[in-house]
């Protein structure tokens, strides 16, 4: 059975004057999840925000009552040591802990301030993530290629499998570049081979690109500025996922 159709607007393109308002607003216009995406700096050249800010949006939308549910936080971890803030996003109220593959050889260290020479790989933080109650997920950047994800999704332990693999079709580190439909044969193998994962692509997404995606399986969309900057931003969520749900199990 194909997976649902999830929107997930990226609050990086909201107001962050009125952040808290703007998430709310967002989901009252039909999002399913919102997009949060953390950037440290170094792992990416950009930097955006870290858990207290989540901590504060948290209170303005509803936790989800069910795992992958409405008012799920898909935190998008762009960072170098993805180990060491799992417990603090967690805490911040982080449902869905979204590290990248190529940022998963370092640090094991279970906290900011602590420091070991031991490194964690991304099956075992895969694991880490579920024992802390999260949903996890493995994003890749264009430069890496989709094969390396086959050890993790076909682990005879569920949990050390992902629950949603992100592919991105922007290099990560800023909103609004141009969408890179060179990345979509990756979701395309990917549904084909796992008919029912959740499969997110990020970048350059709206209603100009939403077909390419869908036709190639994808059904997480994140759009930043496609919503947050539209006339109708609810009318967008509702062309995003007509788009996905008419395409859903076609492959």
């Amino acid at each position: 059975m194909a997976p649902k159709a999830i929107i997930a607007p990226s609050i990086l393109s909201a107001d962050f004057a009125t952040l808290g308002a703007d998430c709310a607003r967002t989901m009252e216009q039909g999002a399913d999840w919102l997009h949060v995406d953390i950037m440290d700096g170094h792992f990416v050249p950009n930097i955006t925000f870290g858990a207290p800010v989540v901590a504060k949006i948290r209170k303005h939308v509803d936790k989800p009552t069910t795992s992958y549910g409405r008012g799920t936080f898909d935190c998008h971890m762009m960072i170098s040591e993805p180990k060491k803030w799992v417990k603090e996003f967690k805490k911040a109220g982080c449902d869905l802990y979204c590290f990248h593959y190529e940022a998963a050889f370092s640090s094991a260290a279970e906290s900011p301030e602590a420091k070991t020479d031991a490194k964690t790989n991304p099956k075992e933080l895969i694991r880490y993530i579920h024992d802390q109650d999260l949903l996890a997920g493995i994003a890749l950047k264009p430069a890496t290629g989709v094969e390396v994800l086959t050890e993790l999704l076909e682990s005879p332990d569920p949990k050390e499998r992902p629950d949603m693999v992100l592919i991105m079709t922007v290099e990560p580190g800023f909103g609004g570049q141009k969408f890179m439909a060179s990345e979509l044969p990756k979701v395309q193998a990917l549904r084909q081979k796992y008919p029912e994962l959740n499969i997110e692509v990020d970048g350059g997404l709206g209603p100009a690109t939403i077909d390419q995606a869908a036709d190639a399986g994808a059904n997480v969309i994140v759009a930043g500025s496609a919503v947050f900057g539209a006339k109708d931003p609810a009318e967008v969520i509702s062309l995003l996922r007509t788009s996905v749900e008419q395409r859903a199990g076609k492959l």
